[in-house]
């Protein structure tokens, strides 16, 4: 059976209001990072999740304990209340955007990597053709 909860966290970062959506699905947490800039109404964040849902890049998954076990009613309405009142994020949460910044910062070192390469070819291919137009006496 496919279980599947989103949890979305506003806080403010200076100087911009962040956002991070938390998915869990089938016991595997993979979490997505916005920034706000300005405080957002609950209007507007509304308005973001339907219509950029689809567009967010969500970090590789993290697995969980499912641990699925009968908690009492009112101990529920505590952790509630207590959830509400957390403003930060939780660790799982923390090493899931970890891994998606490495990830970026993978891809980057790539391109850097491939681009340096690209322009030392074109220097090379300069100084030949210059060489060559020299012999030529031109």
């Amino acid at each position: 059976m496919d279980k599947v909860s989103m949890i979305l966290t506003i806080y403010f970062e200076n100087p911009f209001w962040v956002g991070i959506f938390e998915r869990v699905v089938d016991a595997n947490l993979m979490v997505a990072r916005i920034v706000f800039g300005s405080e957002p109404k609950d209007y507007e964040i509304y308005n973001y999740i339907l219509k950029y849902n689809c567009q967010l890049q969500w970090s590789p998954s993290v697995s969980l304990d499912d641990k699925t076990k009968h908690v009492n009613p009112k101990r529920l309405q505590r952790l509630v209340k207590q959830q509400t009142q957390n403003v930060g994020i939780s660790t799982k949460s923390q090493l899931a955007l970890q891994k998606q910044q490495e990830l970026k910062k993978q891809i980057h070192q790539q391109l850097k990597h491939q681009n340096k390469e690209m322009n030392a070819k074109k220097r090379f291919e300069m100084k030949q053709q210059k060489k060559k137009m020299k012999h030529r006496g031109k």
